[in-house]
């Protein structure tokens, strides 16, 4: 579990860690150099699920070796699948990241919400609906594994 008080803004208790694959970790279906080190760092402290609809085919080969729960969803109403997704697993311990715009209700729905603006950018609804913007997965998975800079960023 990550615990983490953030003054004026709230307390966090966070148990799940849920992440879009293509534009979120990987980008054309790749993951970067040692993106997998950081995702099992964290999968020490939290549950780790990755929720796709694997674009481009590579999300199993991908995350070999990572210690992770993969839900690859159908490419129709992916939102709102993520979104029920974190519901599913309970939205008050979980910490969503995303870009596209499919993620959207997935990051609003998490109690901590994560949006990166990577190689592929990133949807603007997404980036209203997050609580931080990150210009990389490892960036936001690094705020995670160092929880003062969240507390830095979004404190009174």
């Amino acid at each position: 579990m990550i615990e983490i008080v953030i003054p004026g803004y709230g307390e966090f208790s966070l148990r799940h860690l849920v992440l879009d694959f293509n534009g979120t970790l990987a980008t054309d279906g790749q993951l970067p150099g040692d993106i997998g080190t950081l995702l099992n760092n964290i999968a020490e402290r939290v549950e780790l699920h990755i929720v796709t609809a694997d674009t481009f085919g590579r999300v199993k080969s991908g995350i070999e070796g990572i210690r992770c729960r993969l839900s690859i969803l159908s490419q129709q109403d992916q939102a709102l699948a993520k979104q029920q997704y974190i519901q599913n697993i309970g939205s008050d311990r979980v910490v969503a990241i995303g870009n596209g715009r499919n993620d959207r209700l997935m990051v609003k729905e998490a109690t901590l919400g994560i949006a990166i603006v990577g190689a592929e950018g990133s949807a603007i609804e997404t980036l209203l609906a997050s609580d931080v913007i990150c210009k990389s997965a490892q960036d936001a998975l690094e705020l995670l594994l160092n929880p003062k800079r969240l507390i830095a960023t979004l404190r009174s």
